[in-house]
């Protein structure tokens, strides 16, 4: 199985791969998104000169420190399961069911790429939140195909574009990103502060044979807090494969090598679904001192640590009343609003 992975070492991060648990580093300099822009092929071959190489070569996975596999481009994270989706509409707006509209197509946010983690990293718990979340996900990762250009693409031409998959973890401050999303958008904050990514990245041809007839991937995604599960699904339960969701992201824009898209959150993948079936906090919030632990088949797992809250309150300066007087009204108009 092919593994990418960043990783520190005796004073050196490495760009490389993971092979019968050791680390083989590719030369220094090299990152992940070389191999990107290189494409699916052209790594796998890499990968076969290197493991031939130095088989027995490199550090064993215990002895080094796993960084998060990649920086991305962008993160498109979508909303695809339909069993968190109910649950969590529940939760936030305490009103069951699934609105038509997600049928419809699929929607998805972006998030922020330079908050991203790693696995054994500590999550501190963001300003003002105290409905701390994880959220259980397997992300694609893009690569380079020659003679696709990455837009308006149908779905079979945005299969062979994904280069892989990972473990991602879409840490939510959910009271925060309840409030942000009364104003309909968003979530901003409540989503910015952090997600986890990692291992590393298994590329998508060791998981080809687990496709079913409609591209769909039967991977088991179940998630720990403190070693209690919360319970599992399968990423087949998705509302569209992964191919389809590159295809409408490319939609009249771009998608490129470096990408990451998320499944979404599976079925009782999360805390806030389960207070919407629950009607009340059972299981409770994230804590500082909760171990969190994410177990995807076939790829791998990730946990991380919940820190101290950052800061009590909303870091900001509440709106000031402006008015809503067109500009260049007459000297003398009333001014609507204060």
């Amino acid at each position: 199985m092919v593994k990418i992975a960043r990783w520190a070492h005796a004073g050196t991060v490495c760009t490389g791969f993971v092979h019968e648990g050791r680390c083989l580093a590719l030369p220094e300099h090299s990152t992940p998104q070389d191999l990107f822009d290189a494409g699916l092929e052209a790594t796998l071959d890499l990968a076969a000169r290197t493991i031939a190489a130095a088989p027995g070569d490199g550090p064993r996975v215990g002895e080094v420190r796993l960084l998060a596999p990649l920086t991305p481009r962008t993160v498109r994270d979508f909303v695809t399961f339909e069993e968190h989706v109910e649950g969590v509409t529940a939760s936030i707006d305490g009103v069951g069911g699934v609105v038509d509209e997600w049928y419809e197509a699929p929607t998805f946010y972006f998030t922020n790429p330079h908050t991203v983690r790693a696995t054994g990293e500590t999550i501190p718990v963001p300003s003002g939140c105290h409905r701390m979340d994880l959220e259980t996900e397997v992300a694609a990762v893009l690569g380079s195909v020659d003679g696709i250009a990455g837009t308006n693409l149908a779905p079979e031409e945005a299969h062979p574009m994904i280069f892989g998959y990972t473990v991602l973890n879409d840490w939510s401050a959910r009271d925060v990103q309840a409030r942000e999303m009364k104003v309909r958008l968003g979530p901003c904050k409540g989503k910015d502060f952090a997600s986890t990514l990692g291992p590393w990245i298994v590329t998508a041809d060791e998981l080809e044979h687990r496709h079913d007839a409609e591209g769909f991937l039967d991977l088991a995604m179940t998630a720990y807090v403190n070693d209690e599960p919360l319970g599992t699904d399968s990423l087949a339960n998705m509302g569209w494969p992964f191919a389809e969701l590159v295809a409408y992201a490319s939609q009249d824009s771009l998608v490129q090598p470096g990408d990451v898209l998320g499944s979404g959150t599976s079925g009782r993948g999360c805390l806030a679904e389960l207070w919407g079936r629950n009607g009340e906090l059972t299981p409770p919030p994230l804590r500082t001192g909760d171990r969190v632990r994410l177990v995807v088949e076939g790829i791998g797992e990730i946990e991380n640590m919940i820190g101290d809250r950052r800061r009590e309150g909303v870091p900001a300066v509440r709106a000031r009343r402006r008015g809503r007087s067109r500009a260049g009204a007459p000297p003398g108009a009333a001014v609507v609003g204060r």
